[in-house]
């Protein structure tokens, strides 16, 4: 089922649990602080479909998050086909790890700076790009579950110091989540030189099972890298970028001050 599908079927429940329970447009509304053309607009598609809506459509129908549910799928089945596996890998990893010499890396960004690097395509519609906005911080969530994988991050120094308005906000996230224990961010010094990193970002998940997943990005999307030479050649280059990076401490020292230069938020 794609994304679109989903989504109409999220519309035709949304008509149909209303009625059932008796309600109109105005009358659900009311319970649910939202007005009688938010609801129309909804349910006939010409106001997309956003999390905080449909938790409390949740809420008021009492469906037991099944709206939240279908929400979720339509966001994964909307991704790329090329991207499912890897999405399917970050959920179910025990440990994760990420590089990247231009980006924060995804699972770090926050929701403006996400929204900035989805827009990099410029002929992209707007509706896409808040799609993929939601389905990126939905993919964060693994970050504060109740058993989270590792997660250690690997960014060079020259992602951190772009003069962009929202960086101030993405520096402060990455502080935040710093200070969880099970994430680790490591930054490569600016004066490090030429390194392997260089050629672009990759990110690895290690299973339950012990068996390790690739992903790599390119200007044309992306793959994933599963089979053993692959990943072994994905292993070895993540122990080069994270050879060359501050240990966790001097790494946060060094976001800090980065983050001060930007000045108040």
């Amino acid at each position: 089922m794609e994304s679109e599908q989903t989504a109409d079927l999220i519309r035709t429940q949304l008509r149909r649990i209303r009625t059932a329970a008796g309600l109109n447009q105005e009358e659900l509304g009311r319970r649910a602080n939202y007005s009688a053309s938010t609801i129309s607009a909804v349910e006939t598609g010409t106001r997309p479909l956003d999390k905080a809506y449909v938790k409390r459509m949740d809420e008021v129908l009492d469906t037991g998050g099944l709206f939240e549910s279908l929400l979720r799928m339509a966001e994964r089945d909307g991704q790329p086909s090329w991207f499912r596996p890897w999405l399917e890998a970050e959920r179910n990893a025990t440990q994760l790890r990420y590089f990247n010499p231009t980006l924060v890396p995804g699972l770090l960004q926050t929701e403006n700076y996400a929204r900035a690097v989805l827009r990099f395509d410029d002929t992209k519609p707007e509706a896409e790009v808040e799609r993929q906005v939601t389905a990126r911080l939905e993919r964060q969530e693994i970050l504060v579950r109740e058993q989270p994988p590792q997660v250690i991050a690997v960014i060079d120094e020259a992602a951190l110091r772009r003069t962009d308005a929202i960086m101030a906000e993405q520096l402060a996230h990455l502080l935040r989540m710093a200070d969880l224990p099970h994430v680790h961010i490591h930054v490569i010094p600016a004066d490090t030189g030429l390194h392997v990193g260089l050629s672009g970002p990759l990110a690895l998940a290690r299973l339950a099972d012990g068996s390790w997943v690739g992903h790599i990005d390119n200007q044309l999307g992306g793959s994933v890298v599963n089979g053993d030479e692959g990943v072994a050649t994905l292993l070895t280059r993540w122990e080069g970028v994270r050879g060359l990076a501050f240990p966790r401490n001097l790494s946060g020292a060094l976001v800090k001050e980065v983050e001060s230069q930007h000045g108040p938020q």
